[in-house]
């Protein structure tokens, strides 16, 4: 999913697009706060949507409750939700396997917190 952002990033319009939106809504942060920030939604939202929802609804709905989560209503972070529905079928894939919510808390936290560090660290202009 980091390789995947990071080559949409790069190399589509869209993904520029998106990373520019998702900038601006995260703004500037240290390291430190998109290390805490990726673990509380990785611990979260796994406990929830995958530890509690996804054993009663089923993998993909699950996901899809996950996608509309992440729903924002402007158009420019639209693609953000599509990236949602297929991080959360990742996700869910990875507790099935496992039986268990560490892979997809590591998982989502790893997303979360490079992703993060990337989007604050190019808004602060590399600091």
């Amino acid at each position: 999913m980091i390789l995947l952002t990071d080559l949409l990033t790069r190399h589509t319009r869209i993904g520029r697009d998106l990373a520019r939106a998702l900038g601006a809504v995260v703004g500037r942060l240290a390291w430190r706060h998109c290390l805490v920030l990726a673990a509380v939604s990785a611990i979260g939202e796994e406990a929830f949507f995958r530890g509690a929802l996804q054993p009663e609804i089923g993998w993909v709905a699950a996901s899809l409750v996950f996608a509309l989560a992440h729903l924002v209503p402007r158009r420019d972070l639209l693609p953000w939700s599509v990236f949602s529905l297929a991080a959360g079928l990742l996700l869910g894939f990875l507790y099935d396997a496992t039986g268990n919510l560490v892979a997809p808390i590591v998982a989502h936290f790893g997303i979360n917190a490079v992703n993060l560090r990337k989007l604050a660290r190019d808004l602060s202009g590399g600091r």
